[in-house]
């Protein structure tokens, strides 16, 4: 991976360091002047869903961060070209499909995790557990170590010239110190404010770099970085949109738990909506531009840098005060994003395993700091993995496959079928899991497919959907019903 600084020397170094403690530091001081005055009794509703009192506001800010982290900013803008764009715009249905679907579901079932559903619905636990599990193996392995790392790589290439082991400790442990002190509530309203910061800056960076190409964005630059209809070679081949790109919006916004915590978090069905839908305008109004257009930019100006390009960007196009405080709201971004998956992970733990295998939880912010400990020291530990990575956004798109499709296939015969078995669920998702595995790590790398991961994200949900209504009829003698109206009147009636 090409990895350029742009330090601007010593003093440049240090006015930026100076500059992202200072405004971190004032983040931090607002997030706990509005949060000071709230109350905790050490529930778990407290701890992971911010006592269910977040207004749209937050929900809002709280989703749109929790997903435009460093993963999203660099890891697109790496990518140096506009098709991926479309991974933001197909992220609007996605979250209009939480706000009209999912989010009433998950208020009338009155649960905390998302998996807690899955025990509803297929009236046994074995499910639940399976799925939590593939969540926090996602979550530990993944998504924390690879948000730490870009965020460290963003810092390092914008200036701020430390190891990426320095920073992405640094980011780890004030996240950890978020998690254990607030809660979600404290996450929550970090993230809006450091959201608010970064959106502002973030367009500010999309303007001065068209700017500094005369806002001639397609001189010099091959045909195939500038188009939105991707070839059968490219990261999206432009047939994916309408194959498994909406599976993996459903699965990322509406069964996903760091998102899905934020929507669950607010008093009633209405205001949670209403937050989802605001993040819906804002992702399809701002996300598309600033996660595409700095990355074709950098291709103009320094060539094909990959994961190292949106960083450089700004390290050139912003003066030092200016890119000190971006940094320091990307630094924000992180450590509110690396919190919230953290709050969900614990939550996961002390509500699916702890409570139900280990012992009653009687304080889950003691639990909470626990867990949230040995997370941080793992995910530092882990961020050297990601440096390799050429794509660090295509990297993590093709992990997903493992337990996406595989998680979705278990919520979608459980929604939409009646007369099915828990253990028939655990054979669909063990068969994805699998199946998916076998395409990556063997199929792939001999050549024996050639199917882009996209469309094998449909084969694998569509194959473990039917491997669990197989199971059931054939191994169980089971009769599923397709019957989603029967099965939603149930779920009311099973919430109470």
């Amino acid at each position: 991976m090409s990895q350029v600084v742009m330090s601007g020397g010593t003093g440049g170094s240090l006015i930026q360091i100076a500059i992202c403690l200072g405004v971190t530091a004032v983040i931090g001081l607002v997030t706990w002047l509005t949060i000071r005055r709230e109350k905790h009794d050490g529930s778990r509703k407290d701890v992971y869903l911010a006592g269910g009192k977040l207004s749209w506001l937050f929900v809002a800010g709280a989703i749109t961060l929790t997903n435009l982290s460093t993963d999203q900013l660099v890891g697109m803008n790496g990518n140096q070209m506009l098709l991926l764009a479309w991974w933001e715009i197909s992220g609007f249905i996605g979250l209009l499909i939480l706000a009209f679907v999912f989010v009433p579901i998950y208020y009338r079932s009155g649960v905390t995790t998302v998996t807690e559903l899955l025990e509803q619905r297929y009236g046994g636990g074995g499910i639940r557990t399976l799925v939590s599990a593939l969540f926090l193996f996602g979550m530990v392995l993944i998504y924390l170590p690879a948000g730490l790392y870009s965020g460290a790589l963003f810092l390092k290439t914008a200036g701020i010239d430390l190891p990426l082991l320095v920073l992405a400790g640094f980011l780890g442990v004030v996240a950890a110190a978020y998690t254990m002190a607030g809660g979600l509530r404290a996450v929550a309203v970090m993230e809006t404010y450091a959201g608010i910061g970064v959106l502002a800056i973030a367009v500010l960076i999309v303007v001065l770099a068209l700017n500094a190409v005369d806002w001639d964005i397609a001189r010099g630059v091959p045909a195939e970085r500038l188009t939105m209809v991707g070839g059968a070679d490219s990261p999206i081949p432009f047939h994916t949109l309408f194959t498994g790109m909406i599976f993996i919006q459903i699965y990322y916004w509406s069964t996903n738990q760091p998102i899905t915590q934020k929507a669950m978090a607010a008093p009633n069905v209405r205001e949670a909506q209403k937050g989802v839908l605001a993040a819906a305008v804002v992702r399809i109004l701002i996300i598309p531009a600033i996660v595409v257009i700095p990355g074709v930019v950098a291709y103009q100006l320094f060539g094909d840098i990959d994961d190292a390009a949106y960083g450089r960007l700004v390290g050139a196009v912003l003066p030092p005060w200016l890119s000190g405080i971006f940094a320091a709201a990307i630094a924000a971004a992180v450590i509110a994003h690396t919190a919230a998956v953290m709050n969900a992970a614990v939550g996961l733990y002390a509500v699916d395993f702890h409570e139900k295998f280990v012992a009653k939880v009687e304080s889950h912010w003691r639990l909470s700091s626990i867990v949230t400990v040995l997370l941080t020291i793992s995910s530092i530990a882990l961020v050297p993995v990601f440096a390799s990575a050429k794509s660090i956004i295509n990297l993590l798109q093709q992990l997903n496959g493992l337990s996406s499709m595989p998680i979705l296939s278990a919520f979608a015969v459980g929604l939409l079928f009646t007369g099915v078995e828990s253990r028939a669920a655990i054979i669909g998702v063990l068969w994805g899991f699998a199946f998916y595995a076998a395409y990556t790590f063997i199929a792939l790398p001999l050549g024996a497919v050639t199917l882009h991961y996209i469309d094998m994200m449909v084969v694998t949900l569509v194959t473990s959907i039917l491997a669990a209504l197989a199971f059931n009829r054939f191994v169980l003698g089971g009769r599923a019903t397709f019957a989603p109206r029967s099965a939603f009147a149930q779920r009311v009636a099973g919430a109470g």
